[in-house]
């Protein structure tokens, strides 16, 4: 079986530690690659490499923006010419619906070419200032970082990885990049991409691992500049610690609970589609899943009624063959969200269907759990405050506009979410209450290259994406420029 190697300065390496870790499809059980597990010194040889581009041979750094833009475009057309193989391999690595594997890989060109985009768009800002100190002419210029480490979930292996590449190598930043030990293969095709390329050595470093070794040292690195992460709060709040060393940029993409709030003025089949794509997209493996849905009483059992006949019609099977839905990840997720799930019931939720692992057919070996629906929830369950990153929908019932705010902001996260109605008046007022960073108004989980992601509160720190995505890998320098040289006489009063 094909060892699947780091990426440092330009070559591909084994681990120094020789040590390798097991890549398996959540399909069927079965091992499909094997890949380096990476250690502190792999992760620091990739940081010096990274170090060394940016500072010292600044190939990629001190190219201009056409030329950037230039090397982004081809990397897209590159992407494009393997899009079939990139997601065939994030199905298989990861479990998705392939429509939804080659949605991501669409989507991960066009962020590219959005990128190459904005690499040549005007930039920067002049000042009119006061002549205190004299005439003066003042204005800013946008500048990479530096060395950027960057660490990516499992969820959306190619997408996720694209969204901070993408933007770190616009802005002229040298990056280090981990990805998620369960789902690295996508990855490691991009760099194959990157190296076909010709992106310069030492500009682009990838290091396989798992993050307590390989993350860890990046985040706590004196040599690493900024930080990136998108993953479980848990573990974003320990990166923010590491980077405290020396007071790195920091960018935080973290969990969700975002809500779903559905007034009896929607349309109410439109609802309950959305509301399923909000639940059970991505087998519910999405920070910004709008699975707390929040229902007016007065629609409460026709909606649920609905919700349940859509839900128990779904397929389930492997990615491979176009599902509704596929597996979760890994047996360690699996079996996580099968033990919100008793916690559910335990607590007093109705289980409205689903509820348990599915095994029939090509899904005996594979870690599925069927698409579940628990109604009549309240705020204190479990399921209704923590993220359960799977295909669980929490229904809790409201009466008025104002409860239902209430019970949305009721959270400790901030990422997303949803409002259904036909009153514009209405969604819009909700929309300025609740507190949440992506807002969708009778839609869910649309998202776009040119507008900013992120949250509030637990929900992270940082936009990714659109302009704002670029700006976070950028520093800005103010410059000042005295317009007449001689002395302004400031010590002959």
């Amino acid at each position: 079986m094909e060892l699947k190697k780091n990426y440092i300065d330009g070559a591909w390496a084994e681990s120094v530690t020789g040590r390798t870790q097991e890549v398996i499809n959540p399909a069927t059980g079965e091992i499909i690659a094997l890949t380096a597990d990476s250690s502190e010194e792999d992760t620091n040889r990739a940081i010096a490499s990274a170090k060394r581009s940016f500072y010292v041979t600044r190939e990629w750094r001190n190219l201009n923006g056409q030329a950037r833009a230039d090397m982004l475009l081809n990397i897209a057309a590159l992407m494009d010419q393997k899009r079939a193989l990139l997601a065939q391999t994030d199905t298989l690595d990861n479990g998705k619906p392939l429509r939804e594997a080659e949605g991501d890989v669409d989507d991960a060109i066009h962020c590219f070419r959005y990128y190459a985009g904005l690499v040549t768009a005007p930039s920067g800002v002049t000042y009119d200032v006061n002549d205190g100190f004299g005439p003066m002419h003042s204005y800013t210029v946008a500048e990479p970082v530096g060395v950027c480490g960057q660490i990516t979930p499992w969820n959306y292996p190619l997408l996720m990885s694209t969204w901070k590449l993408a933007p770190a190598l616009a802005a002229g930043n040298s990056v280090v990049f981990k990805p998620s030990s369960n789902c690295p293969l996508s990855t490691v095709m991009l760099f194959e991409i990157f190296h076909e390329a010709g992106m310069p050595a030492g500009s682009v470093n990838l290091v396989l691992g798992s993050g307590g070794a390989v993350g860890h040292t990046i985040a706590s690195s004196m040599d690493v500049d900024m930080v990136t992460f998108t993953g479980s709060t848990k573990v974003g709040q320990s990166i923010a610690a590491d980077a405290v060393k020396n007071l790195k940029k920091v960018g935080l993409e973290l969990g969700g609970k975002s809500p779903n709030i559905i007034f009896d003025d929607c349309d109410l089949d439109g609802a309950v589609e959305w509301a399923m794509i909000g639940t059970f997209f991505n087998q519910g493996q999405v920070c910004s899943a709008c699975a707390r849905i929040y229902v007016q009483d007065t629609i409460h059992d026709a909606f649920v009624e609905k919700l349940k006949a859509k839900t128990e019609a779904m397929t389930i099977g492997n990615g491979l063959s176009n599902p509704d839905i596929g597996p979760l990840v890994s047996k360690d997720q699996m079996e996580k969200v099968l033990g919100y799930v008793e916690k559910g019931k335990a607590e007093g939720a109705t289980l409205v269907t689903g509820g348990c692992r599915y095994t029939e057919g090509e899904c005996a070996g594979g870690f599925f759990v069927k698409p579940t629906i628990f109604d009549n929830c309240t705020q204190n369950m479990t399921i209704v405050r923590e993220e359960i990153f799977g295909p669980v929908a929490c229904i809790v019932p409201f009466h008025t506009e104002a409860e239902a705010v209430e019970m949305a902001n009721d959270t400790e996260y901030g990422l997303a979410g949803t409002v259904c109605t036909k009153d514009g008046a209405k969604a819009i007022r909700v929309m300025k209450e609740i507190r949440a960073g992506i807002l969708w108004i009778n839609c869910c989980q649309p998202t776009f290259n040119q507008a900013p992601w992120g949250g509030y509160k637990m929900s992270g720190i940082g936009r990714e994406l659109s302009v704002h995505g670029l700006e976070e890998y950028q520093e800005v320098k103010q410059v000042n420029i005295a317009l007449e040289t001689g002395p302004i006489g400031w010590y002959e009063h």
